[in-house]
């Protein structure tokens, strides 16, 4: 899976509230050029927006 692809698996999982803390698990289980690779502002937005409608449902349910 590339680190892209992963970070919307994290994302979708309900248990990250922003991209830092995406960016920090990717780093910390040894992905390579994180910063660069989540850099486009459409992809961050796109992860923001993931994370905003699903760390928010994780919290309710």
């Amino acid at each position: 899976m590339s680190t892209v692809q992963r970070a919307y698996t994290l994302a979708r999982s309900g248990q990250y509230k922003d991209v830092e803390l995406i960016k920090d698990r990717l780093k910390a289980d040894g992905c390579r050029a994180v910063d660069a690779l989540l850099a486009a502002r459409s992809i961050r937005k796109h992860l923001e927006a993931i994370c905003a409608a699903t760390f928010n449902s994780q919290q309710q349910g």
